[in-house]
């Protein structure tokens, strides 16, 4: 009896509590330059024009001005705290549904077709995919790489095991958790110049990048005899003449174990692309897990893809950030592919032939 009465009291306590009034500080004046990238990871000039980007995809709102909105997005991108405590957050001063119309509409509206390849685009002809290629030459000195690929799991919520569209057991990955597989494809400079999230964790990297439109491209550059453009991936994918792997287990002090350690140090970037995007844009890290549906968790991937490109494109530093090792930024090494079958495979053959063309002009 007295345990429901204190049960009873309790709820009258939450159902009868004032609702509270936060005031809302505008971060433009009280935070510094640097407490301003600290917070929102873009620096107060970029929140303006971002905000001026993605006004026209928003609705207008007499309560909520666009850039309030998109404060509120950022700090959750940044951040990946829960909606309420996003909500709580003195630049923001909202309550937790509002927090969450926020950041739907920021979110869509950075996936729209026009923001999203502004910001995000593998090269469209020859001109630039020519800047590309000769930015990775300029760093690692071999002609014709134009991009580095490679898989990060991205932790979401358990969806529901009876959603027919999206069922729970395909998004569990190597590793035994929930993900989406996201394809990243950067420059030199860490740019990611494609991202494809739509396929769930158990979803294997070579399988997603079989299906990629840039796959489809380089292919048709070779088939038309434009055979000195090609792209970097681990041994989890099938080595072609438009991408190259790492040799399996070269002789000591070879020439095939020399290309290796400049491979390594070269593919090493993706790595450090997905390090930046994960430390900058929080909500993408292992334990921090978006709890939304898969086409949602898709699209922040995307939005937060796009942030970092804005971010690298005027170089911003990385500004308050724990970089500890022991932080799991989701790549998860695949098994390596046979990469021996000749016979059965003439795409396999021009590969080894275009990689021994490399290992001898350049490690001997």
């Amino acid at each position: 009896m007295q345990f429901n009465m204190m049960q009873n009291n309790i709820f009258d306590e939450w159902f009868t509590e004032p609702r509270r009034y936060m005031l809302q500080e505008n971060p433009f004046d009280v935070l510094s330059d640097r407490q301003f990238m600290g917070t929102y990871r873009l620096s107060k000039v970029l929140v303006d024009e971002l905000t001026e980007t993605v006004k026209p995809f928003m609705k207008a709102s007499k309560a909520l001005s666009v850039q309030r909105k998109v404060l509120t997005a950022l700090r959750f991108y940044a951040s990946g705290s829960y909606q309420q405590d996003i909500g709580e957050h003195r630049g923001a001063a909202l309550s937790q549904a509002s927090v969450s119309r926020c950041l739907t509409e920021v979110t869509e509206a950075l996936n729209n077709y026009q923001i999203m390849n502004k910001y995000i685009h593998f090269p469209a002809n020859m001109l630039e995919l020519n800047i590309v290629r000769r930015g990775f030459y300029d760093k690692y000195s071999i002609p014709g790489i134009v991009g580095v690929v490679d898989g990060t799991h991205i932790a979401i919520v358990p969806p529901n095991s009876e959603d027919e569209l999206y069922p729970e057991h395909i998004y569990v990955n190597r590793k035994g958790y929930h993900s989406i597989n996201t394809q990243l494809i950067c420059d030199s400079d860490l740019k990611i110049l494609n991202v494809c999230c739509k396929f769930p964790g158990s979803v294997h990297d070579s399988h997603i990048w079989r299906l990629s439109l840039v796959q489809e491209l380089l292919q048709h550059l070779h088939s038309i005899g434009q055979t000195s453009y090609f792209m970097l991936g681990d041994s989890g994918y099938g080595l072609r003449p438009w991408l190259m792997t790492p040799i399996y287990e070269p002789q000591e002090n070879s020439s095939e174990a020399r290309c290796n350690k400049w491979f390594c140090k070269t593919r090493s970037i993706i790595e450090r692309c997905n390090g930046v995007l994960k430390m900058r844009f929080r909500c993408l890290l292992k334990h921090r897990v978006l709890h939304y549906s898969p086409p949602k968790a898709a699209s922040i991937i995307n939005a937060c893809v796009t942030l970092h490109n804005i971010c690298i494109t005027n170089k911003l530093p990385l500004v308050n950030i724990d970089e500890r090792e022991d932080i799991d930024l989701g790549i998860i090494n695949d098994l390596p592919v046979n990469n021996n079958v000749n016979q059965i495979n003439p795409e396999l053959t021009a590969g080894k032939r275009f990689q021994k063309q490399i290992i001898n002009r350049y490690f001997q």
